[in-house]
């Protein structure tokens, strides 16, 4: 049996075998045809492969795509002239950490300009799921290497699979064709500690950080009320201050505090051109679904 290199989606319906799914297939669509955008799923990483299969509302978890995913408008001819390395690549799997303080915050890190995908865009830590590795030590890991925090088991009250996120880079036809096409797990890892306990353990690594921010719910709703793809006007709380005080990193890994414009959070991605600092759509999924559990947090309380 050839070595398992990656991990890599495999696909299930109908009870049938996973099979490995191919670059240019839609996971999303895979479940719902080719119109809905949110599918509702089982996954399992089993011997190396991240399986998904249809799932039921009680027990299953959210698979969204952006309404403009590139693998839903991408046309026969299109998906034949990818380069040979790239059809073959299969779809990855990467794992996202957010990072719930005890006082909710959130922490996102801004990606360093020098990355080739999604330079300047401001995601949860994560990255790679290695082989023979589960989906919480991967994102464990990836914290850790990403922003230098190393948390004990003591330190964290909870962890809970948020959703499934389909990302493709560049992130819209307009942009080019497909490089990239992975499905992110976001994991809600919430902390017994606040983020200013956490704040004097981070330890960003330049060449992935360049910036840190502990957003809080005022922050996120202004995050999320900024949906991709639609033009309407941007709703901000009239308690939030125009500028979040956020931590810079420079290209040797020291922080120093700095503001950023609450309306960056806020920019959308654009369809033409250079990509713009703003924060991920995928990111703008998982803050949602975050909003909704601590909404029917407080219900119950």
């Amino acid at each position: 049996m050839e070595k398992v290199r990656k991990i890599l989606v495999h696909l299930s319906k109908d009870n049938a075998a996973p099979q490995c799914a191919r670059f240019v297939q839609s996971i999303t669509g895979h479940f719902t045809g080719s119109v809905d955008d949110q599918a509702t799923v089982n996954c399992s990483l089993e011997n190396n492969r991240f399986v998904l299969c249809e799932g039921s509302q009680e027990g299953g978890v959210t698979l969204k795509r952006a309404p403009f995913c590139p693998i839903k408008f991408l046309s026969h001819s299109e998906a034949a002239s990818l380069p040979p390395d790239t059809l073959n690549r299969g779809v990855d799997v990467g794992v996202a950490v957010l990072l719930e303080t005890a006082n909710q915050r959130l922490l996102l890190t801004r990606r360093a300009a020098t990355l080739r995908i999604f330079p300047n865009v401001w995601v949860p830590p994560g990255g790679h799921v290695e082989v023979d590795e589960k989906m919480l030590d991967a994102g464990l890991r990836e914290l850790r290497e990403e922003t230098g925090l190393k948390l004990n088991p003591e330190d964290i009250s909870s962890t809970r699979l948020l959703g499934l996120w389909e990302s493709v880079y560049p992130p819209m036809l307009s942009r080019g064709l497909p490089q990239r096409h992975h499905i992110v797990t976001y994991m809600l890892l919430s902390s017994r500690l606040t983020h200013l306990q956490l704040q004097s353990c981070l330890r960003p690594e330049p060449r992935e950080v360049s910036g840190c921010v502990w957003a809080d719910v005022g922050l996120v709703k202004a995050i999320i009320s900024a949906v991709d793809g639609e033009e309407d006007s941007v709703h901000l709380p009239a308690d939030l201050p125009q500028y979040i005080s956020v931590m810079e990193v420079s290209p040797v890994g020291e922080l120093s505090e700095s503001v950023v414009p609450v309306l960056v959070f806020c920019n959308r991605a654009p369809a033409q051109g250079e990509d713009v600092e703003r924060v991920s759509t995928g990111t703008k999924f998982a803050l949602e679904l975050w909003l909704k559990i601590l909404e029917a947090h407080c219900e119950k309380t």
